[in-house]
């Protein structure tokens, strides 16, 4: 049986509007690397997005190669990560063949092929395809075999879609591709796995809420949903990243498994345990696993109050976060409440207003027939609409400056 951790999404160098999370990234790398020393890990799969953006920081690349040295063990664990939708391919696979020698396998363009040999720790690369690795570990008999699917899209498939049914071209290309690398290479003699970085769901189903950050890469400029049942048959666990929450798609026999983001990123991750997966896996065999509760980082709260004390006394109590407050008021927030809000708690991200409805205010709301006013007059009734109140002449002015912009000459 061979024991392995499973993670994703460590986003690394992401800041949380201004402010820096890598200091919590440090801390909960380490707390990772402990969970893999204490449950005697033999690999890990890193399914994407490493860095938070095509250019990480000097920062964050040392960060993760650190941390990529520690968790590898001077070589003995060997690591497979692959790019995610943030990741630059040519970045992430840049260090590789120094990497390799460390028993750490970079993978993030399908053309690549990994070079076969044994490595000074004992780890051989026994078998190799493009989107696949066969490995084989000195205190294992069998085999472990992962098809490699970073995130792709028609660009980094070297294809075109056509005009058609776009989706379904996409899902067949990859379902084809996976369904070869299994038949040749898959048989019940070794350990299947497959480590990707894609949005799946189970066909059907109502799709898993993605992550605010990544809401904008499905169908404008990037990838398509992928069903559970494009998976090969072969495989025995599903290793993947994109999604922020842990949970299992869904599969009558393969698990399909999210391990999360180490670190809430984002308010729409606020209520969220973030963890990782320790699997067990035998050839022929169910693969049995368990997510792991991660305990770093600051906790995202998403709150409400309608008056300071209640406000002042939260925050007090709430030191080590960082917090979205909407804040609940007959007009605005005057300056003497934001700066002792500001000033109570180093960690408040948005604050944000919400005006109560004076007595006697109707409740506006836009009709058909208002579409024929001109535009100042729209955006009053709009913000008559989203605020309660009337826009102010500042505000009325700067709209008017906007749409003058925008006049043709």
């Amino acid at each position: 049986m061979i024991k392995i951790l499973h993670t994703a999404d460590w986003h690394l160098g992401k800041r949380l509007q201004e402010f820096s999370r890598l200091e919590e990234q440090k801390f909960v790398l380490e707390e990772i690397q402990q969970i893999a020393d204490e449950e005697n890990v033999d690999m890990i799969l890193l399914a994407g997005d490493i860095f938070d953006t095509f250019n990480p920081t000097h920062e964050a690349v040392e960060l993760l190669y650190k941390t990529l040295r520690k968790l590898s063990k001077n070589g003995t664990r060997p690591i497979i990560a692959i790019s995610g939708n943030h990741d630059s391919t040519q970045f992430v696979e840049a260090p590789d063949p120094l990497a390799r020698e460390m028993g750490i396998f970079f993978y993030g363009k399908y053309e690549s092929i990994i070079p076969l040999g044994k490595l000074d720790s004992g780890i051989e690369v026994t078998r190799s395809d493009s989107g696949f690795v066969e490995l084989k570990l000195p205190q294992f008999t069998f085999p472990i075999r992962i098809i490699l699917a970073p995130y792709a899209n028609e660009v980094s498939l070297k294809t075109y879609l056509g005009e058609g049914d776009r989706e379904a071209e996409f899902r067949q290309i990859l379902t084809e591709k996976w369904k070869s690398l299994a038949e040749n290479y898959c048989d019940n003699q070794g350990v299947n796995l497959l480590a990707g970085h894609f949005f799946f769901m189970k066909e059907g189903e109502k799709p898993e809420a993605e992550p605010e950050s990544e809401r904008p890469i499905l169908h404008v400029g990037g990838t398509q949903a992928l069903f559970t049942h494009n998976l090969p048959p072969q495989i025995q666990y599903a290793a993947l990243g994109h999604l922020h929450r842990y949970h299992s798609v869904g599969h009558e026999t393969i698990p399909v498994v999210y391990a999360s983001s180490p670190l809430a990123y984002s308010f729409s991750e606020a209520d969220q345990q973030k963890q990782v997966v320790l699997i067990e896996a035998t050839p022929g065999l169910p693969v049995v696993f368990k997510p792991i509760g991660l305990k770093q980082g600051r906790i995202l709260y998403r709150v409400k109050f309608d008056n300071l004390p209640d406000t002042l006394k939260w925050l007090d109590e709430n030191p080590y976060s960082f917090v979205e407050l909407t804040y609940e008021t007959e007009n605005s927030i005057d300056a003497s409440t934001r700066k002792a809000i500001m000033k109570a708690h180093d960690g408040i991200v948005n604050l944000i207003p919400q005006i109560k409805n004076p007595l006697g205010l109707q409740n506006y709301s836009l009709k058909v027939e208002d579409l024929g006013k001109d535009m100042v007059s729209l955006f009053q009734l709009f913000y008559k609409s989203e605020k309660g109140q009337e826009p102010n002449e500042e505000l009325l002015g700067i709209f008017k400056e906007v749409i003058s912009q925008n006049d043709p000459a």
